[in-house]
């Protein structure tokens, strides 16, 4: 049953390698090959004085292993005990020796036994020459329960960070060892802790026998990896929690350049990646602003035009009301004129003024009211009328009279002028503008 109090551990960098991991598959395996260079890996075993020599390729590459005969007659023995109730076998090569493939669900190629000496230095230089694939491999060395043991242990869970050190410092509490007497590393168990608790995989292997098979396998030119035990090995598909019994001080110094060349290759591709991504945007904001100030001056001069029309078009209004202003008025001189032509020669003006469309004149006529006739008769006049009495004067025995006329266009319309003038002619004959009449 599951306890409640455990603790939960999120390890965000496991969870996006697994995830990673798991999309893998979505790759078609050509484009794979074009990017990543298939590299497999060379596992060499200590058989006493011999070295046992494998070859190791990814899972996804097709590729056949051929087993040892001693293998293949146990697994037939163990094939004719499973006769009777077959199950499937996932890992065709889930039945081989576990001292030769591990757990890995990886192909798995045995290339021999070679000695550890002058003649095992030929051989393995003959294989690396003969095989293209052997010569690109990673080698690793991985230790048999005659060289290595291990010893699972339950550390308390504050010591995770510095997990290393607290087991050395009480190795020998753990184990009949001392510290100077092994080399050893620490593997984190996957699985359910206790509240509080670290599982752990302690391996070790003796300093003295592990040094000679260090100088033997420097000697042939092997250059390993890492070293591991087949009891606990490593994940050679995924090695992002790897453990190595090779101490760091005789670890081979790795090249920082192609970690440097991955990385400002791939910072160059974020940056050409970021400069696609922002420059497109940029260049039309540049553009946008160029337009938008374009079309701020062009509508400064816009404005500038349209009240220059708006003005244009106030004066032409302006001009179009004199205009019609003075063709809905008469001249003077023509009302003068006629006047002249329809008054008889008995008749005399001694005032005439016009204004806002109505003449108004004064004189004297032997027959003041005959007049309202003759100038009901005009063409330009209309709706004559007597604004006052009609007197007699005294001394010319004339009747003194006062009238008051509208006068009209020539096309008989009435004028409605919206600002009036006025102009008047005295008894002398000349108007207020100083025209003679």
């Amino acid at each position: 049953m599951t306890s409640l109090n455990s603790t939960i551990n999120l390890d965000a960098k496991k969870f996006f390698r697994w995830w990673m991991r798991e999309l893998e598959f979505l790759i078609p395996d050509k484009i794979t090959h074009l990017v990543y260079e298939t590299k497999g890996f060379i596992i060499v075993r200590p058989e006493g004085n011999q070295l046992a020599l494998s070859y190791v390729l990814n899972g996804r590459d097709t590729f056949h292993a051929q087993k040892p005969a001693e293998v293949e007659a146990e697994d037939s023995e163990v094939a004719s005990e499973q006769e009777a109730e077959p199950q499937p076998i996932q890992n065709p090569n889930a039945t081989l020796r576990p001292w030769l493939y591990g757990k890995y669900p990886n192909r798995i190629e045995p290339l021999g036994v070679i000695e550890r000496n002058a003649t095992g230095v030929a051989q393995f230089k003959a294989m690396l020459a003969k095989d293209e694939r052997l010569a690109k491999a990673t080698l690793i060395v991985r230790l048999t329960k005659e060289d290595a043991i291990q010893k699972e242990l339950s550390l308390p869970a504050a010591v995770k960070d510095n997990i290393t050190q607290v087991v050395a410092y009480e190795l020998d509490r753990y184990t009949p060892f001392k510290e100077d007497q092994v080399y050893f590393a620490v593997k984190m168990l996957e699985g359910e802790n206790e509240p509080g608790q670290l599982r752990v995989m302690l391996i070790m292997t003796l300093r003295e026998n592990f040094d000679v098979l260090l100088e033997d396998i420097k000697a042939m030119g092997m250059s390993p990896l890492f070293f591991d035990f087949d009891a606990t090995p490593n994940n050679l598909d995924h090695r992002y929690d790897d453990y190595n019994l090779l101490p760091e001080r005789l670890r081979n110094k790795a090249s920082n350049t192609p970690r440097l060349v991955y990385s400002g290759l791939s910072l160059t591709i974020f940056l050409l990646l970021a400069a696609v991504l922002a420059l497109p945007p940029w260049f039309e904001s540049g553009t946008v602003n160029l337009l938008q100030n374009k079309i701020d001056a062009i509508e400064k001069d816009a404005k500038g035009v349209k009240a220059m029309q708006l003005e244009i078009d106030g004066i032409i209004a302006e001009t179009r009301l004199l205009i019609a202003e003075k063709k809905t008025a008469p001249a003077v001189i023509e009302m003068l004129n006629k006047l002249s032509t329809i008054m008889k020669d008995d008749t005399w003006l001694g005032y005439a003024q016009y204004s806002d469309g109505h003449l108004q004149i004064q004189g004297e006529s032997p027959a003041a009211s005959a007049l309202i006739g003759v100038l009901e008769e005009s063409d330009i006049f209309a709706n004559a009328r007597f604004v006052s009495p009609v007197t007699q004067d005294t001394i010319s025995h004339q009747e003194r009279f006062q009238i008051t006329v509208d006068v009209t266009p020539p096309d008989g319309s009435a004028k409605t002028p919206s600002t009036p003038d006025s102009t008047a002619v005295d008894s002398t004959g000349t108007d207020e503008n100083g025209a003679s009449q």
